[in-house]
């Protein structure tokens, strides 16, 4: 691949980010919202940049000539403060978006906007609930009384959380078999997902257990900004600013 012009700043710790640091010279940038976050190849920041403001300052005391956002499809807010930083300072943005998960023949997907949403519904399909929309999102099921919560992080939750709450600790990668072990040990009844894409075993265990999967959109991406869906493509986006 040519050389760049510029450094390129890589945006989050997810799958896609940490192979695309071990194919291109990046700056990894991670929020630090997990105290063993997996390490990257290369170079490595920890931490926020203080806003819009700061990640301009940022891209130009480090004249980074190329951004790559990908950060989890979730991290709107991140996602948008890149948008805006480049923007203003003229340096190009891609953002690296795996694809969503689709439903298939026999799933029992019901897709809300966000998590209140999924909450509101929760009760109406079963008691016994397998929460996986990670840690931070948990708050948002904590009036729940009526049901019993089984939720799966790679870090124990923060207050406010529900009353009936059992909390798994562990990273994936997950196996069909191991997922289908777990909702059936669990007396699970309803399984609660973010539309992140990638690895999607526990879908899988739901459809052939016939569990409702409920379903949170995720947030829509900024007007006007470059997309990825693959490793790959990013890589010949970065060729192209050579």
């Amino acid at each position: 691949m040519p050389e760049l012009t510029g450094r390129v700043l890589l945006l989050g710790g997810t799958t896609e980010a940490r192979a695309l640091a071990g194919r291109v010279p990046v700056i990894s940038s991670l929020a630090g919202r997990t105290s063993r976050p997996l390490l990257p190849a290369g170079e490595v920041r920890i931490g926020g940049f203080g806003g819009v403001e700061g990640l301009v300052r940022y891209l130009r005391t480090e004249r980074i000539g190329a951004v790559v956002d990908a950060t989890h499809p979730f991290a709107a807010t991140m996602t948008a403060h890149a948008a805006a930083a480049t923007s203003q300072t003229g340096v190009p943005l891609l953002v690296l978006r795996r694809p969503g998960w689709r439903s298939g023949p026999g799933d029992v997907w019901h897709r809300v906007p966000h998590l209140p949403a999924a909450a509101a519904l929760v009760p109406g399909l079963g008691e016994r609930v397998f929460l996986t929309t990670g840690r931070q999102s948990i708050a948002a099921f904590a009036a729940l009384d009526g049901c019993w919560f089984l939720s799966r992080s790679v870090e124990r939750p923060a207050p406010p959380l529900p009353r009936r709450l059992e909390v798994l600790l562990d990273r994936g990668p997950f196996t069909v078999d191991g997922e289908r072990e777990l909702l059936r040990r669990h007396r699970i009844e309803v399984l609660v997902t973010k539309d992140s894409g990638g690895g999607a075993a526990k879908l899988d265990a739901a459809r052939e257990l016939g569990l409702p999967v409920v379903m949170v959109d995720r947030p829509p991406l900024p007007a006007d900004v470059a997309t990825a869906a693959t490793v790959d493509e990013a890589v010949a986006w970065l060729a192209q600013r050579g």
